[in-house]
């Protein structure tokens, strides 16, 4: 837990001009993954995501909102800045190279891979940053299939799986970012039964009273709690067929 003297120092670093503080960066990540889901952000949404007390998350963001870096929009919603934007940027790139690279080359999990990007992250340099990415042969997304931030874009037409209507087929085109970090035995719950990115997927049913769907891969049937597809993103066939 970031105690309540951690968060008094939250933006020394970028108000003297350095890059983002450990804790600055945790804030800026967590508000740009919640954002790419298209989930509001409130303090107390924070305060569970961080395993912070809400005073210590009204702090840093009273900072952070000094420095320029998060405003309130006029929902009452935290939302980044352009200044936010680019630095939370640029902490979710290098978290997603690392993480190709702890996959691709030194063989781990999707679940510890995650782990240790994370505490790696912080001390990747620009300079290695670029060279293991070109190394990596410039991926474009991390091994969940979320793009990397300068390098790709989401795709075009996408839906959660709970949203995708039963008897259609659709292809899994990436884990959300929340349930990676909210949910790690979710992640090796999915890794399991093969539900990775660019794995097709036909719904056969949508239970609408029990909440759940059954779904069929090549290799097996599953049966899905829809919080569970909700945290998988697809391409149905019609969205993957115009591009």
């Amino acid at each position: 837990m970031i105690s309540a003297e951690m968060s008094t120092t939250v933006d020394r670093g970028v108000s003297e001009g350095r890059a983002p503080t450990e804790v600055v960066s945790r804030y800026l990540e967590a508000i740009y993954y919640m954002q790419s889901e298209n989930e509001p952000v409130r303090s107390a949404r924070l305060a569970d995501w961080l395993g912070v007390s809400r005073p210590t998350v009204t702090v840093a963001l009273r900072r952070m909102t000094r420095d320029g870096m998060v405003r309130l929009n006029g929902r009452k919603e935290i939302e980044l800045t352009d200044l936010g934007e680019q630095e939370a940027a640029a902490i979710v790139r290098r978290h997603r190279i690392v993480e190709r690279w702890l996959t691709d080359t030194l063989g781990l999990d999707w679940v510890t891979a995650d782990e240790e990007a994370a505490r790696l992250e912080h001390a990747v340099s620009d300079l290695v940053e670029q060279r293991l990415w070109e190394a990596l042969g410039r991926p474009t997304c991390c091994p969940h299939g979320n793009p990397i931030p300068g390098y790709a874009d989401f795709s075009p037409g996408e839906l959660r799986l709970s949203e995708v209507p039963g008897g259609t087929r659709a292809v899994v085109s990436r884990i959300s970012e929340v349930a990676e970090r909210e949910a790690p035995a979710l992640l090796r719950y999915l890794l399991e039964r093969r539900l990775v990115p660019g794995k097709p997927i036909e719904i056969l049913e949508v239970d609408t009273v029990g909440r759940t769907i059954r779904a069929r891969t090549a290799d097996r049937e599953v049966t899905l709690s829809h919080e569970t597809a909700s945290k998988v993103w697809t391409i149905p066939d019609s969205a993957s067929a115009d591009q």
